[in-house]
């Protein structure tokens, strides 16, 4: 016979991976007990933001299940190379949100992080303890076998791809997400982006860059190819990045569309049609078909290239949103000593106290007792290492 816990462990296991193939939930509500919390990577704990006049009640008020038509949902990747990264953006989102009571999270967090789901389950509420937030462990071996090599291994991340099962794993009645990096800081209210209307045939929206050179994201053998370069023939396509996305899941989930993209992943891998990672099915499937929204809601590309040094500006007009995507990273420059001047509008939203950056893990000795035993951390690695030996 098996021990209680042990049993009961395995028969959760056994279930979830039955009928939820792509991730197990962390559900975590707000609470006043702070005893249960722990913070070991240094983190200040969040100003207690709270809704203003004229918010939408929720239905229950004192518990927000993610059914709450109240609600504004965003989704994020929440994994221990860009930690830093989500805490300030979600910081950002709460500081600007008219009612930030009123915004529901849905972290994903990889099965093999080292952190471990559960502990940065745990993080969160220590930082945010007001948060309407559920982590979800993604199943990295639902995606690993469709990823081909990229350009740069950071892009060959399976937690990158899980913004394509968010119509699986998130709650059925959850009919609307935001998807937003771990790189941006929101400067505006997110209700404004949550209201953006779209169209009856529109799946998702974002903002457009029609100006950039389209053929350049798909090999030269994919233009090539009749039959392929034909996807676009009817559709006058354009770039847009996928960091932040407005999707109605519900047309998503009944035009399976996660199914659409992975043809293109499978097809990827048998002759060579692109560089980029995630990038690329995603305008094959959608480019040309997207509701544009306003460019203000993604100034991108605020990473440059820290190999070169180079620095980049805003675009034109004006900002409700910043991006840091590309190789460099606010954190990683600040803590250098060698910031970019948009760098400095990242830095409010920081909560990360620069102390030593350890943690602790528990290790059985040799006397069958834990130990505990002192790890250094990084926060600049992307790479992502371990097991997730705390699922449940």
């Amino acid at each position: 016979m098996l021990p209680l816990r042990l049993t009961v462990v395995v028969s959760s296991l056994f279930f979830c991976c039955l009928f939820q193939p792509f991730c197990l939930g962390i559900r975590s509500f707000p609470t006043t007990d702070t005893t249960t919390t722990t913070n070991p990577f240094h983190f200040s704990e969040a100003p207690d933001y709270r809704n203003g006049a004229g918010c939408p009640i929720p239905e229950n008020n004192n518990i927000k299940g993610s059914c709450d038509p109240s609600l504004v949902h965003i989704a994020m990747t929440l994994d221990s190379g860009y930690l830093r990264g989500s805490i300030a953006a979600v910081h950002s989102v709460l500081r600007h949100s008219s009612c930030p009571e009123n915004v529901f999270f849905h972290f994903i967090s990889a099965e093999f992080d080292p952190a471990s789901p559960r502990v940065l389950t745990r993080l969160v509420r220590s930082i945010f303890p007001s948060l309407n937030f559920k982590v979800y462990i993604f199943r990295e071996d639902t995606v690993i076998n469709l990823i081909s090599s990229s350009i740069r291994l950071a892009l060959e991340n399976p937690l990158n791809y899980a913004r394509n099962y968010l119509g699986d794993m998130l709650d059925s009645c959850v009919e609307r997400v935001i998807y937003l990096d771990s790189d941006i800081v929101v400067v505006d209210d997110i209700f404004k982006l949550w209201s953006v209307k779209m169209g009856s045939e529109k799946v998702i929206g974002a903002p457009e860059y029609c100006h950039a050179n389209f053929t350049k994201y798909f090999t030269d053998e994919f233009w090539a190819d009749p039959l392929l370069s034909k996807v676009f023939g009817t559709r006058k396509a354009c770039y847009f990045n996928t960091g932040v996305m407005v999707m109605d899941l519900v047309k998503w989930r009944k035009g399976g569309y996660r199914r659409k993209i992975e043809n293109w992943m499978e097809l990827q891998k048998k002759k060579r049609i692109y560089e980029l990672g995630s990038l690329p099915p995603f305008l094959l499937v959608f480019g040309g078909n997207v509701e544009a929204i306003d460019h203000r809601w993604n100034q991108h590309g605020l990473g440059g290239d820290n190999l070169n040094g180079v620095c980049r500006s805003l675009h034109p007009g004006p900002v409700s949103l910043l991006h840091w995507s590309g190789k460099g990273k606010p954190w990683v420059r600040l803590d250098e000593k060698k910031a970019c001047p948009l760098d400095s509008l990242w830095e409010p939203y920081d909560l990360y106290k620069p102390r030593n950056n350890h943690f602790m893990v528990h290790h059985g000795g040799g006397d069958g007792k834990n130990q505990e035993i002192d790890q250094p951390w990084s926060f600049s690695s992307s790479i992502l290492v371990g097991y997730a030996h705390d699922l449940l």
